[in-house]
């Protein structure tokens, strides 16, 4: 029959360390659980976790396919409206450098949003990249300032291709291929010279 000193029995706050090489009566003596022989056995030995002893590991076999835009999107970090509440007093003015300092954003990021989950009942200029319907309402109900912060442009695809369209566009000229009107203007082909024939 199981008693109720059972259930933590056993259970310690530091365990013990491994001692290798006491002896063989320890179960961890002589090889030192290393074993005999082999790349395992010697010093400085490491393996890669993904190795399967040279053949083709599975991270090679399989196919990768789709697209993800985690390392290329922007990070964007939060911060609620409770927290403003906490940590400013009425009339201050809220940046994201100031967030910094105040260590409420630790991480490095690329957008700054406030979202407007708690009360607000101070006074405050916030500047940031972004700011929920809710967050903006509740700043400028208590007569704050809500200024947003410019973003990175985004990656203009085919860069030289726009560049040229607006460069003619500037120019007044039209495309040579663009217009229907256009006439194709064909050079006739000259016949070649029949030879003479030689008179034997």
């Amino acid at each position: 029959m199981s008693s109720i000193d059972q259930v933590n029995r056993g259970i310690t706050k530091y365990r013990k360390r491994k001692r290798i090489g006491r002896g063989t009566g320890s179960g961890h003596g002589k090889t030192s659980g290393r074993g005999h022989k082999g790349q395992g056995s010697r010093s400085g030995y490491s393996m890669p976790e993904l190795f399967e002893g040279g053949q083709m590991p599975l991270v090679r076999r399989i196919p990768k396919r789709g697209f993800n835009n985690k390392a290329f999107a922007d990070k964007v970090v939060i911060i609620n409206l409770c927290d403003l509440e906490a940590f400013y007093n009425d009339g201050a003015e809220v940046t994201p450098d100031d967030l910094k300092k105040r260590r409420l954003i630790v991480n490095t990021f690329d957008q700054l949003k406030v979202l407007g989950n708690g009360a607000l009942t101070k006074k405050l200029n916030v500047v940031a990249h972004a700011f929920s319907e809710s967050a903006k309402s509740k700043i400028e109900s208590l007569g704050g300032t809500v200024n947003v912060l410019t973003v990175r442009k985004p990656v203009v695809k085919n860069k030289m291709g726009s560049r040229k369209a607006a460069a003619v566009a500037n120019s007044g000229i039209k495309s040579l291929g663009g217009s229907k009107t256009s006439k194709t203007v064909t050079k006739p082909v000259s016949k070649p010279k029949p030879k003479d024939k030689k008179v034997k």
